[in-house]
């Protein structure tokens, strides 16, 4: 045996040797416990406000939007892409030109149908869809921006309009959404006051040979009774609540 060293009886040996996998286990053990810790502390932020989120009401206003190229830009919830809608006066449009903030805004549609932009000036926007206006500012642009890429939002129908008179909360004229119905209407108008004959609601509309009335029986739909009077409204419509 070297020099300065000398043998431990077995009952100390055993015993120092023994007290090292307790210390380890009490040392690993301590180790997982702050390391739990320390997961759920950076975790707990996190979670919280992706909670919280999921309780925010969200935003159901409908919106149009036509786009050009593979340009994707972020548009309201509950977005409708009808690409049969014609822009009319009053409508508001988002302009947005990928890469060119100064080329970007929102604009209202004029009386006379055009709206102003950056280097175009005038643009006619009334009687196109919101793709072939995207498309036509998207060639015009060309002599100005290479490859534009051309984003069309209608965040207002205002050139499309509806009327409810009679004993609703609120009577007056309405945007008119694409498929809206009677009921989706009256749902707008904040429902009938508690004078209103429900039974006896008609929808006034204006055709080529003359104005038709068109019957709306609240109670009968509701319980499920002739579907097909919630039609869907056109310009012009006037829902009448007696």
């Amino acid at each position: 045996m070297a020099k300065g060293w000398r043998r431990l009886p077995a009952k100390e040996a055993f015993s120092f040797v023994g007290a090292a996998p307790s210390a380890h286990r009490q040392t690993s053990g301590t180790m997982w416990t702050s390391l739990a810790i320390c997961l759920l502390t950076c975790l707990l932020p996190v979670s919280l406000p992706a909670q919280q989120s999921t309780g925010k009401t969200q935003d159901n206003s409908k919106v149009l939007v036509a786009r050009t190229g593979n340009f994707v830009k972020d548009v309201p919830l509950g977005v409708t892409a009808d690409a049969n809608y014609v822009i009319g006066p009053e409508d508001m449009l988002d302009i947005s030109v990928w890469k060119e903030p100064d080329l970007t805004r929102t604009v209202p549609v004029r009386p006379d149908g055009k709206i102003s932009l950056p280097l175009l000036n005038d643009v006619q926007a009334a009687g196109q869809t919101p793709t072939q206006l995207a498309t036509h500012i998207k060639e015009s642009l060309k002599r100005y921006v290479t490859d534009p890429q051309v984003t069309v939002i209608v965040t207002a129908i205002n050139s499309q309009r509806i009327y409810l008179l009679g004993e609703v909360t609120r009577a007056g004229a309405y945007p008119l959404l694409p498929g809206m119905t009677v009921l989706q209407a009256l749902s707008s108008a904040g429902g009938f006051t508690q004078y209103a004959h429900t039974q006896k609601v008609y929808v006034l509309r204006e055709r080529n040979d003359g104005q038709v009335k068109l019957s709306f029986n609240y109670k009968d739909f509701l319980n499920g009774r002739n579907p097909e009077q919630n039609v869907v409204l056109k310009v012009g419509d006037t829902i009448v609540v007696p």
